[in-house]
């Protein structure tokens, strides 16, 4: 069984406004996407000015760590160095303002340094203006990662006000870098409105991703960082009244976390974005081999469509924009859907991919009137999902599937005489205490059950075997699951999954099996370790095999790149996969081939801590193109496994085709041929 232990998935969380970025006219944007970006390259002069200006920065920085100062206040200060060294190594000059943002940058990150003498972060004491934060990413690979908070020009003045939250997602932007996104939001940005009435929180989402795949933690994690840095948050930060919303790109990130995550917010405001990949790629095979349709079901919001029961939805589109099918799908979704939803579409007349502040103050008065109703904790909920990956449904959480990417619902009803649920396709689930006590009774798909705990247990845990219900020992059933080398802890693929919780790639330690084999694995672990600096804005974290201990196998998913010969912990972990790989043959799924010309790519548990995952010769299995083109194109492309044949060229090294792929079943194994 795909399984998710118990934890706390994320914290409820804020709402999501999409502006156009401070100070940047739309005909100053037109203006700019016409020009030659050569034009936009840094003089000489310039050039030095810039690095003089970096170098200091970093001399700033260096007197700071020497006097220890907390690293939640170094990194406010860090992300301003990371924003001027990123817009220089990778040439991002984009914009014709970008040498200008720049070079702001570092004149606000020394500013910053100056004030962070006193190991005290005072820039955020700052209502009415806009502040750039920082926060590290320890969740995921260790990076610095910016957003930026705009607090109400009357925040803090009644302490017993409570402030509801919005988090905005920015639309996709050609010409985005942290040296953008810190100087749009630094000390020339517009102030906020004198009646605004809300905190907003705008994540940098890793660039222009979506808000997928790290980018999806990035908002999370903004949230959070913004929350442990507000003192006494609990008592002015209202968390039953966060907002998601953004617009274009911004939308879509809003439709896809905000039906994943639907009880975490109040409200959802998408603006045009995408809910489905075919209709919205032009020229996309339909269908796409099995294993990636069912990657869909985890990267399509409008398979979430049903979770709009558990959370108001105010969409917004323009008459006349294509984008306008996103909010169409979700209502076409929910058309037969016999639930009671609260699902308003704006739309506005005559308008194509926009949307203009009068929209956006209707949008508002949207927001309101269901912000103006008590958010208690939900009496009932009605979730679904295809994966153990999206399983929190606020009474408790799914751990285990019948058959994952089939439709899973749990509808359940929590009440002071009990709880009632009904089921389908789940055969595992944890309740949570969470703000109400266990009930003793439990009805569960007609079945009765009586939780002899109930008044002290912080969770039950219920397993269903043969088609019964019973409260069952959870460490146990893991114990159980481990020694079937069955899914469980959260591990339920496809290989991307590997990537959104910490990991640490392992290169070959010497030579393997065949040249070109070493050639391919080596030049694709460099290839991930270029495309996640350059799209998602970290550093990949690298570790000799020698170097991995104990602790980062407890701690980390291994990726692991190589053979058996050249990567002892390909050679380790090999004898509890389920394929066989010697010099000579490669046997996948029952087929052999020539282990000269094939490499095996896969997910499975780690047979060393079977808690996280190990990978084989594999990082995102979408390549740079999709990731610089549409955000629509970051759906998972080999499922759990594939065996490929490397075909490198002169410009695309890694280049390879695939022979074979697909999903393993829900006990990590390949499914029985039929």
């Amino acid at each position: 069984m795909r399984t998710v232990l118990v934890a706390v998935l994320f914290a409820a969380m804020a709402a999501v406004v999409a502006l156009a970025p401070p100070n940047t006219s739309r005909a100053q944007e037109k203006k700019a996407k016409k020009a030659d970006p050569s034009s936009f390259r840094p003089n000489a002069e310039m050039l030095q000015s810039i690095t003089a200006k970096t170098e200091e920065l970093r001399r700033a920085i260096t007197a700071l760590k020497k006097k220890k100062i907390p690293d939640e206040v170094l990194i406010e200060v860090e992300i301003y160095l990371k924003a001027a060294e990123n817009i220089v190594r990778f040439e991002e000059w984009l914009h014709a303002s970008s040498v200008r943002w720049a070079q702001q940058t570092l004149d606000e990150g020394l500013a910053r340094a100056k004030h962070a003498e006193g190991g005290h972060a005072v820039w955020r004491n700052a209502p009415g203006r806009w502040v750039v934060r920082a926060y590290r990413a320890d969740r995921l690979d260790n990076s610095i990662q910016p957003y930026a908070v705009l607090l109400p020009p009357d925040y803090g003045q009644d302490p017993n006000k409570k402030w509801r939250v919005d988090i905005v997602l920015h639309g996709r932007d050609a010409s985005l870098t942290e040296a953008k996104f810190l100087a749009t939001h630094g000390s020339t940005a517009k102030a906020a409105p004198r009646e605004q009435d809300f905190i907003q929180l705008e994540p940098y989402g890793r660039g222009n991703n979506a808000y997928r795949w790290a980018g999806e933690g990035d908002v999370f994690d903004a949230m959070h960082a913004f929350l442990r840095s507000e003192p006494h948050h609990g008592s002015t930060i209202d968390t039953s009244r966060i907002v998601l919303r953004g617009f274009s790109m911004g939308g879509a990130g809003t439709w896809h976390i905000g039906l994943h995550h639907p009880l975490h917010f109040a409200v959802l405001g998408p603006g045009a974005g995408f809910t489905t990949t075919h209709g919205y790629i032009a020229n996309l095979p339909n269908p796409l081999p099995d294993y990636q349709e069912k990657g869909l079901r985890i990267y399509d919001a409008v398979a979430y469509a049903e979770n709009a029961f558990n959370i108001p939805i105010v969409a917004y589109s323009g008459e006349k924009d294509p984008q306008k099918k996103a909010a169409d799908n979700i209502e076409n979704a929910l058309k037969n859907f016999p639930e009671p939803v609260k699902f308003t579409h704006l739309i506005a007349p005559g308008l194509e991919h926009q949307m203009p502040p009068e929209w956006q103050a209707k949008a508002q008065a949207e927001f309101r009137k269901h912000l103006a109703e008590e958010r208690k904790f939900p009496e009932r909920v009605r979730f679904v999902t295809y994966t153990t990956r999206y399983a929190d449904f606020a009474h408790g959480v799914i751990n285990a599937l019948d058959q994952h990417y089939e439709k899973a619902v749990v509808d359940s009803r929590w009440t002071t005489d009990g709880v009632a649920m009904t089921t389908a396709n789940i055969t595992a689930l944890t309740l949570l205490k969470r703000d109400r006590p266990l009930p003793q009774r439990v009805k569960i798909d007609g079945q009765e059950l009586t939780l002899p705990e109930a008044n002290t247990a912080s969770f039950a845990f219920l397993e269903k075997q043969q088609g019964k219900w019973s409260i069952a020992d959870r460490d146990h059933w893991l114990k159980k699951l481990h020694k079937r080398s069955s899914d469980h802890g959260g591990l339920q693929g496809p290989i991307d999954d590997a990537f959104m919780a910490r990991f640490v790639a392992v290169p070959p330690a010497t030579a393997g099996f065949h040249e070109r084999s070493d050639r391919f694995t080596t030049t694709a672990l460099h290839q991930f370790a270029a495309l996640w600096d350059r799209y998602f804005r970290g550093q990949l974290p690298i570790a000799e095999a020698q170097h991995i201990d104990a602790k980062t196998i407890a701690q980390n998913n291994l990726i692991l790149f190589g053979d058996p010969a050249s990567n002892p912990l390909i050679a380790q972990v090999l004898p509890k996969l389920p394929i066989t790989w010697t010099k000579e043959k490669l046997v996948v799924n029952g087929v052999e081939y020539d282990a000269q010309k094939h490499l095996p790519v896969l997910i499975y548990p780690n047979p060393l801590n079977p808690n996280r995952y190990v990978v084989i010769n594999s990082g995102h299995t979408f390549q740079e193109a999709d990731l610089k083109g549409t955000n629509a194109l970051l759906y998972p492309r080999l499922g759990d496994w594939a065996v490929i044949q490397p075909t490198p060229t002169e410009k695309e090294p890694a280049a390879y085709t695939v022979l074979a792929a697909g999903l393993f079943d829900e006990k990590w194994q390949f499914p029985a041929k039929k």
